[in-house]
């Protein structure tokens, strides 16, 4: 078996979406800088593309798309000191009951770690319970620290594996000077908010906000292209609605894609609703406005944000208002503006080390159960694949195993193909149906 405290530890990244593949292969390289980092996709709606993992530019030594059932049979303790499940709750819950069941007579295994892509302003103790059983669960922020804490005590439930850190992503050059010309960037989300008058309107009042200030440049930020999906789903998609827009977009206001911290390079005014985009501006110290327009609402995410001093609406904002950040929010946010970043990771990285030096590690065991939660638990495993016991189901181990990176053009149309059938379903299908039940 390898040595535990090899120079260059080998590190796996389970990831289902563009940007948890981001979170999952940076938070890696925080906690471990010197490694071998092997990344796997979870096959799925949201797997990336080319183009998603081009854009979001986090590297890997190896790349391949896996089913989960796939990747607790096959993923071998003895070759990684480290596996980074970056997944939704459910998706993290299944294979830490599939690792268990995998390693339970081992000796030594691998240090499991996993935690939130980003603000965690919903489903907390849903997400939380999920994750329980990794050995690290990371928060990023001392706020949500205390939280995660307070809910697997809540429980009873051991939360010595809360750490400490902050979004590894934060990064980029401090704003010094505005720009010229100067650049107001709106960084719109899927999900949030989530009917076409809402998003109409948002989109809107950009575009009105660049034809009332001409010598500005006024940038909408997409997170996808059409057909391509990220984390949430996107229903309403803004070029859809940008297309309709009377007289169309004017000179100074258009869509833009690409990695945001590329786009934070030129952004003199950042506006969202509660993008997690709102603190990577606020780390470099660009002045950052989370929009009231639609109430401060706990479904759109920008409740978040009470007390940072950043809540404006577009009416303030066209009149040249610019928020002032609270400092002591961005402390307890992680959001370490003033050079304190570069320590965030130091206690996540002692505890990995730690693990991984230890002479053995205890078998994983997450909260739920199917003593715990009978109702809950098996739904969950056999989405995955797995039995209430984290055994593969009947049938799951016939399909055949990708064996090398990600699948080329020609599964890759299949797929866009068929992800274009869910897309209409979602987006058309869906919608009309609840339509007529509330008739």
């Amino acid at each position: 078996m390898p040595s535990r405290t090899a120079s260059s530890p080998r590190v796996a990244v389970l990831a289902d979406s563009d940007t948890r593949w981001k979170w999952g292969a940076l938070t890696a390289y925080r906690i471990q800088s010197d490694i071998r980092l092997d990344g796997y996709l979870l096959r799925g709606r949201a797997t990336p593309t080319v183009r998603q993992l081009d854009e979001v530019g986090a590297r890997a030594d190896a790349l391949r798309e896996i089913r989960g059932v796939d990747f607790v049979r096959s993923i071998d303790r003895t070759r990684y000191d480290v596996v980074v499940l970056a997944c939704v709750g459910g998706a993290v819950q299944a294979m830490l009951h599939g690792l268990a069941r995998t390693w339970e007579s081992a000796a030594h295994r691998p240090v499991v770690v996993t935690g939130y892509v980003g603000v965690v302003y919903e489903k907390l103790a849903d997400g939380l319970l999920l994750r329980h059983g990794a050995d690290v669960v990371l928060a990023n922020s001392r706020h949500d620290a205390d939280r995660f804490r307070a809910v697997y005590r809540g429980v009873g439930a051991d939360d010595d594996s809360v750490v400490e850190c902050a979004l590894p992503f934060l990064g980029g050059d401090r704003y010094t000077a505005e720009h010229d010309p100067y650049t107001v960037v709106f960084a719109a989300q899927p999900s949030v908010p989530e009917n076409r008058a809402d998003r109409t309107y948002l989109l809107r009042r950009a575009v009105e906000h660049a034809r009332r200030h001409p010598g500005r440049e006024v940038l909408i930020k997409l997170r996808s292209k059409p057909g391509e999906h990220t984390t949430h789903i996107e229903e309403l998609p803004y070029q859809k609605l940008a297309a309709k827009i009377p007289g169309g977009l004017p000179a100074n206001c258009r869509l833009v894609y690409g990695n945001m911290g590329e786009v934070l390079d030129r952004t003199d005014l950042l506006v969202t609703v509660s993008s997690t985009a709102a603190l990577e501006s606020l780390h470099r110290g660009i002045p950052t406005a989370v929009l009231t327009d639609l109430g401060i609402r706990e479904v759109l995410g920008n409740h978040h944000f009470l007390g940072s001093g950043c809540l404006a609406s577009w009416d303030e904002l066209d009149a040249g208002h610019r928020p002032e950040p609270d400092p002591d929010w961005l402390a307890r946010q992680g959001v370490a503006a003033e050079g304190e970043y570069g320590s965030a990771f130091d206690a996540a990285r002692a505890r990995v080390t730690a693990l991984r030096e230890a002479a053995s590690l205890p078998p994983l065991r997450p909260y739920y159960t199917p003593r715990t939660a009978p109702g809950y638990l098996p739904g969950i495993l056999a989405r995955h694949g797995l039995d209430p016991q984290g055994a593969p189901l009947p049938g799951h181990t016939d399909a055949t195993e990708e064996t090398g990176g990600l699948r080329r053009i020609a599964r890759e149309t299949v797929r866009e193909a068929a992800r274009g059938a869910y897309r209409h379903g979602v987006q058309r299908v869906a919608p009309a149906i609840r339509r007529w039940g509330q008739l």
